[in-house]
Parts: structure tokens; C-alpha cells; sequence
């Protein structure tokens, strides 16, 4: 009953239009970037900075490269902004337009209900996650060749490799980037379950990122950035680091996890005491 449950919950996550705003957002970011970087001096300034430190751009000027500069900015705007806007619905909409006292009136406890919606928006995220990757790469494909990788990220990440280690490097990514997103759909789900409008719970979520990641830019909390939730969501890009700091990775990997149950757990609690059927 558990899987019919969740079937029918993504089923119908799945049949409503606002779900695909994210994905549709990402294919046209993801052509626009690609057509700037293509036609600009992008390029030059890449091979510039490559030539400077050694290596020939003509080498690392490659798909794989383009495909993390796709990813990188959309990472940071767009995806917190769509799976806050998913997570946001999960509760609070269907409280708005009077469906979930119908839901109630089954024999049905609240928290596998809450359960069931929160499994959905965690499986949106990796979906919304592959996606992203999987067009990004797909489009840089079309424009630039298969060859080696490079990834720069100034004072945290400079480092050329082969194809083939920089696709198992990018894959692994996706693995850090599906638990960000499932961080900001259950932060926005936790909002979700107290009495408030989808809208109202899609700012607060976002509110809450974009606080974190104004006080990370802060020098004075520069000592309190693990305490912070952006902190952690920038892990993805530690993949690439040589060596890999496995001890930050695990870290934020449990922060990570640990934020999401508790997410839940708040908004289960929250939801638990609500009148609804009344």
C-alpha cells in the first residue's frame, strides 16, 4: 500500500505543469550560456588562463569543462529557486485548495502522508538534479569535442585531468548536487506543513538560503561557516579537489542528511497539531 501510495503521489506531482517550470528554466539557461560562450571571449580567456599555467586549451577545451561552467551558476540561482517552489506545494497547496481533508478523512495517518509527500519531493530533486546534468553535458557535447577536463574555481579548485576520470568525477558530483536539492525541498516542505500559502513557504525557504549565503560572504562569521547550510551545499565542487577532502565531503554529506530528517521531523510536528478537517 506504501508503494501505491507514492506512486500516486509522484504520479500526480508529475501531472502538474508547475513541476517541469524547473526543467524547462534549465534547457533555456543552459542553450543562452552555451551561445554566450561560444560566441564571446570566453573562450580566449579560458585558453589564456590555461596557457598561463602550462597547458594547452586545445586539450582541456571540452565538453566536460563546459558542462561544470553550465552547472555552476545554475546550482547556485536556479535550482534552490525550483525545488523550493516544488517543496512549497507538496503540503501547503493541497491544504489551499481543500484536498488534503479529503485525503484525511481515509484511514490514513498523517505522518506516512507526510512521509509519502516528502519521499516524492526527494525523488523530484534527483530527477530535477539528472536532468540538469544530463542536458548540460548533452548540449556542451554539441559544441565543444570529448577531450580532457579542466575545473577552476578560484582558491578552492584548479585541476586538469583525462576524459575518462573527469566523467566519473562529474557523475559523482550529481550524488552531493541531489542532496542540496533535497535540502531546499524539505526545508520548504517543513514550511509547507505549518498554516501558511504555498507562495509563503517557497520565499521563507529561499529566504533562509539566501540569509545563509549572505553571512558565509560576511568576514566576521567567516568562523561560523560550518554552522551554515550553504557551506555544506558547496561540497559538490570539493569532488573535483586534488587531493580529495574526504573528511569535508563526509561532513557535509551528514549535515546534509541530518537537515533533511529534521526538516521532516519539524514539519511533521507542525502538521500533526493543525486543524485541518475541521
Amino acid at each position: 500500500m506504501f508503494y501505491r501510495h507514492l506512486r500516486n503521489e509522484l504520479w500526480k506531482l508529475f501531472g502538474k505543469k508547475r513541476t517541469y517550470i524547473g526543467f524547462g528554466a534549465f534547457l533555456v539557461a543552459q542553450n543562452a550560456m552555451l551561445l554566450l560562450f561560444r560566441f564571446t571571449h570566453a573562450q580566449a580567456d579560458m585558453a589564456r588562463l590555461l596557457g598561463g599555467n602550462g597547458f594547452l586549451a586545445a586539450d582541456y577545451l571540452s565538453a566536460l569543462t563546459v558542462a561544470v561552467i553550465l552547472l555552476y551558476p545554475q546550482i547556485l540561482l536556479l535550482l534552490p529557486l525550483y525545488a523550493a517552489l516544488v517543496g512549497g506545494d507538496l503540503v501547503a497547496k493541497e491544504a489551499e485548495d481543500g484536498t488534503l481533508r479529503m485525503i484525511l478523512s481515509r484511514p490514513i495517518s498523517r505522518v506516512r502522508l507526510l512521509m509519502v509527500k516528502w519521499l516524492a519531493g526527494v525523488i523530484f530533486s534527483a530527477a530535477l538534479v539528472g536532468v540538469l546534468g544530463a542536458t548540460a553535458l548533452g548540449f556542451a557535447r554539441l559544441w565543444f569535442p570529448w577531450r580532457g577536463m579542466f575545473v577552476m574555481v578560484p582558491g578552492v579548485v584548479f585541476r586538469v585531468m583525462s576524459a575518462s576520470a573527469g566523467l566519473k568525477l562529474y557523475l559523482c558530483q550529481h550524488f552531493f548536487m541531489a542532496l542540496n536539492a533535497s535540502a531546499i525541498t524539505g526545508l520548504a516542505f517543513m514550511f509547507g506543513c505549518f498554516n501558511m500559502k504555498p507562495a509563503a513557504a517557497t520565499i521563507l525557504s529561499l529566504s533562509v538560503m539566501f540569509l545563509s549565503m549572505v553571512m558565509e560572504s560576511i568576514p566576521f562569521f567567516e568562523r561560523y561557516q560550518e554552522w551554515l547550510i550553504t557551506y555544506h551545499c558547496r561540497a559538490w565542487i570539493l569532488v573535483y579537489a586534488q587531493p580529495m577532502p574526504w573528511a569535508r565531503l563526509v561532513q557535509s554529506v551528514c549535515v546534509l542528511t541530518a537537515f533533511c530528517l529534521t526538516t521532516f521531523l519539524v514539519g511533521a510536528a507542525a502538521f500533526h497539531v493543525r486543524d485541518i478537517k475541521s
